[in-house]
Formats: structure tokens, sequence, C-alpha cells
């Protein structure tokens, strides 16, 4: 088995959660809830990201990717957090070659960033133009990093990783062994300044989101058991990471002690996201209370921190058929757009899927309002 795991291996992790725990009506939570109103594609970032995909111009850049987690920088630049991703060429005909273990010229990286400045992109990976390499480097070659979400604390870039690692030669012989954050200087972020643990004794992938609100940054995870999938959520105060984490407890206090963090709601998926909106706070997720699911709902609460009810469809994914599914579906709330910014992935059970259509794995953009 080659270092390609292929674009499939998020499936996994992101696509096998089947029960969603019932959640209780609250009148509370219904006077913070905001309505769905409507989700339509956002047609500016749906074509930058096809309009650069297929740009030629460098031959060590984006051509498709999942992850898509975004931060604004200090100096007002996007940065857009990409997870397995292909650098490379884009045939005329739209099918790309494939990947260099296979044979081919295209590279594929576990991480990268781009980097979005007046509507224009580029993309960030270390090593060289011949030889790119991704920006959060493995130990070995039988662990990788795939991005969470990020942070800024004060002028300093922090970026969520779970590790992963293989123990045996089948397709799915791999794991999550651990969270670390890597943080990077916004000037230079081919490669991070540090990398720290964080939390991992317990089976929680932290962070599947984050949120600052109200002096703490708060850090929602998921544990993963494959069905069912389960929000946990802890929080730091200030802007760090690297602070004192606590964890929500069942009874809605906080406890110092990792082991006391509750599962909170099942039905999200691996990624998902917490947003403010109006006077209450939105999760977004693909719902995985079924498999395969292709629907992305929300969930409504008047605190960052839950109980998060009232389920409401948002958005149907129209690529869902035959060989390609959907997943991880979350905000952007620092993006401009008509609305709420939100991103899903689209991939295929099909490896070469890859190779003959070179718009299956990238995001799709939606600009979802409410009322």
């Amino acid at each position: 088995m080659t270092r390609f795991r292929s674009a499939l291996a998020p499936l996994a992790i992101a696509l096998l959660g089947f029960t969603a725990v019932p959640q209780p009506a609250s009148a509370l939570a219904a006077a913070c809830a905001p309505t769905v109103s409507s989700a339509v594609t956002d047609a500016r970032l749906t074509s930058l990201f096809t309009n650069y995909g297929n740009d030629n111009s460098r031959l060590d850049d984006w051509t498709g990717a999942d992850g898509t987690y975004s931060l604004k920088l200090p100096s007002g630049r996007e940065l857009w957090v990409f997870s397995d991703t292909f650098l490379g060429r884009v045939n005329p005909d739209g099918t790309r070659p494939p990947v260099v273990e296979e044979g081919g010229t295209t590279v594929f990286l576990n991480n990268s960033f781009a980097v979005e400045r007046n509507g224009r992109l580029s993309t960030i990976h270390d090593g060289t133009e011949a030889k790119p390499t991704a920006v959060m480097p493995p130990r070995d070659d039988k662990h990788w990093y795939w991005a969470g979400d990020a942070t800024l604390a004060g002028g300093t870039v922090e970026v969520t990783y779970q590790e992963y690692e293989r123990f045996g030669t089948g397709t799915w012989d791999w794991k999550w062994h651990r969270n670390v954050v890597a943080r990077f200087a916004p000037g230079r972020l081919e490669r991070p300044i540090s990398v720290h643990d964080l939390p991992s004794g317990h089976g929680v992938a932290w962070a599947s989101a984050t949120l600052k609100d109200g002096g703490y940054t708060y850090v929602y995870g998921v544990e993963d058991l494959g069905s069912p999938k389960y929000m946990h959520v802890a929080r730091v105060a200030g802007q760090s990471l690297l602070g004192r984490w606590e964890y929500l407890k069942a009874d809605g206090t906080w406890s110092a002690n990792e082991a006391d963090s509750a599962r909170m709601m099942s039905g999200v998926a691996n990624e998902y996201s917490v947003s403010k909106v109006g006077s209450g706070y939105v999760l977004i997720t693909h719902d995985t209370s079924e498999a395969l699911n292709p629907n992305i709902v929300a969930y409504s609460s008047c605190s960052p921190a839950g109980p998060f009810t009232g389920k409401q469809h948002v958005y149907t994914t129209p690529e869902t058929s035959g060989n390609i599914f959907t997943y991880n579906a979350h905000a952007h709330p620092d993006v401009s757009g008509n609305g709420l910014v939100v991103s899903y992935n689209v991939n295929s059970f099909v490896n070469t899927d890859h190779y003959s259509d070179v718009t299956i794995y990238r995001p799709r953009f939606l600009d979802v309002t409410f009322r």
C-alpha cells in the first residue's frame, strides 16, 4: 500500500454514524433559534476554486482537496486549510494524471494551505516546487496528519491536526492516534513554528470546530465509534489552545478532567461547525443519523455549549449518486457571502474517478440565510 491511501480514506471517519440521541425541546432554545430560510450555491467561491484548480500556470499548486477550514489572517487574507490534497496539472478534458506513487505526475499531500487575497488564490506547501511536501509533516511513513479547525492566538495561527497511524497492510488498517496543535507565523505558513500535544486521552478527536465567545475559545470534538458519532465540548480561557482546558459534563458544569467530557449529542459528522447567528448559536453538520446521508442539517442553542436542538434541514447535496458521496459540511462565518457560507466535501468510492473527473474532489460552497 503506498502512502496514497486515496481520497476515499475520509469515508471511514466521516460517514458511518447511524443513531441520533433525541434532544429535549426547550422554550428558551426556541426563542434563540434562527430558522433556515434558504441555501443556494455560492457562485463566487465555486468559480474561485474551479478556475484556480483548472489553472496550469503553476504545476505545484492545488487541483482538489477536502477538509476545507478557513481563518481570517491579521492581514485580512483568508487562510484555507485542507487535508488530503492533489497538486499538479489538469488536462484540457477535465482529467488529472494519476498520483506519483502510481506512476503519474500528480502530487498527493495529506495537508496543505491556500491563501486568498483580493479574489486570488495561492497554494502553500513545504518542500520545493519540484518536490512539494505537507505543511504539517508526518513523523514517519506510518503516520500522517489531517487538519481540524484553526484559530488565531494574538498574531499566531494555531491549526489543529489529528494524527493517524497505520497498524497493518490492509486498506483500512489505520486509526486515529492523537490530537496536536501546530503554530504558524502568518508570514511563514509553509512549516510550523512549533507543535504541541492537545488532550487525547479519552478517544475524542479535537477540534471538529472552534468558536471564540465570551472570553473563551470553545473547542468541539467528535467521539467516533463509527455508529454513532458523539459531540463533545471543551473550552479554553483566552485565545490560545495552549491554555488550561475544561470539559463540559453531562450536568452542564465544567471539569478540568478530560475523562469527565460528556457525550452531548450524536448524529454529527467528524467535521461540523458552531457559529453565532443573531442572538443564538447554530450547529451545521452533515446528518450522520443515516449512513451516506446527503442531507446537511442545522441545530440551534442559546449557548455555545448547547444543548443544540430543533433539527432543521438545510440542503440536500445534488452530487450524491452512484459512486459519489458528500460529507463534513461546516460553516465559515468570517468568509464573505450572501448569508452564512457553508462548505461540504465531495468524494468517490472509486479511486480512478478522481483522475477521470477533476471536479469531484473539490469543495462546494453554499450561502445559507436565516430568518
